[in-house]
């Protein structure tokens, strides 16, 4: 693949990076918000200390911040996944441009945010030690960088037994090993239960469900858009042709 080929699909993956970083900020704004106030609210009544002044207003919080801090996240995921891609491109298996960026999506979200979401779930408000923050998020990335690092294993192994036992069992056999080896890490690194006794467990569950859905929603949603504009440019006949049948099939009004 050219340096031009490379520049153009950074590009579109920057771009497909913004398309699903709106439709992220939709789904953290209408689910995810209404949980930190409620979080906030709770951590203020059990608060001791009182009279302090907000150097942001949590108005400007939920609006701006949150836009700019999701949308930023959005282009500069939309990048890297788009370098990810430029590599793994015919390297996983004979998918088109389209399936190979949906496939890279799903996996993206299983390695990067899911997998080390169930051993360190996000947290909203009043949940949390302060005096531990600097260690769970040390375990947090290093839960990432495991997870990331035992996927492209996880590749390369099953493509190493493919000839020996064939695509199924390769894959099966190298899904098998990814399992084992992180349920050796969930089971050997320190979890953290820190929430207070009397936190609403509904409020916990609903927050952390938001946070899961926000992040569903920017994999997804940049895997269909990148997928159309990596296919229109690495593929574009088939691009035309799907177009064109999908023109065929439907019925003109008379």
């Amino acid at each position: 693949m050219n340096s031009a080929t490379v520049r153009n699909l950074l590009v579109r993956g920057m771009l497909a990076g913004l398309a699903a970083g709106l439709l992220a900020l939709v789904v953290a704004y209408v689910l995810g918000e209404p949980r930190v106030d409620q979080a906030i609210a709770f951590e203020e009544a059990h608060s001791h200390e009182h009279g302090g002044e907000e150097l942001v207003s949590r108005t400007l919080q939920s609006t701006a911040g949150l836009s700019t801090g999701v949308l930023v996240y959005g282009v500069a995921f939309g990048g890297i996944a788009a370098l990810a891609y430029c590599f793994a491109l015919g390297r996983i298996g004979r998918f088109g441009p389209r399936a190979s960026a949906l496939l890279l999506a799903v996996a993206g979200l299983v390695a990067v945010y899911v997998v080390p979401f169930l051993k360190y779930p996000a947290n909203p408000p009043a949940v949390g030690n302060p005096d531990t923050l600097d260690q769970r998020t040390t375990l947090y990335f290093l839960m990432v960088v495991l997870s990331v690092l035992l996927a492209v294993g996880t590749v390369i192994l099953g493509k190493r037994l493919a000839p020996r036992l064939g695509n199924w069992n390769a894959t099966v056999a190298a899904g098998a090993f990814f399992v084992l080896v992180v349920g050796l890490a969930y089971a050997f690194l320190p979890s953290f239960n820190e929430a207070p006794a009397d936190f609403p467990a509904t409020l916990l569950w609903q927050y952390r469900l938001a946070a899961l859905a926000v992040q569903v929603t920017l994999w997804t949603a940049y895997g269909l858009v990148f997928g159309l504009l990596a296919e229109r440019l690495l593929a574009p006949h088939a691009a035309a042709e799907s177009r064109g049948t999908a023109t065929q099939a439907t019925p003109v009004p008379h």
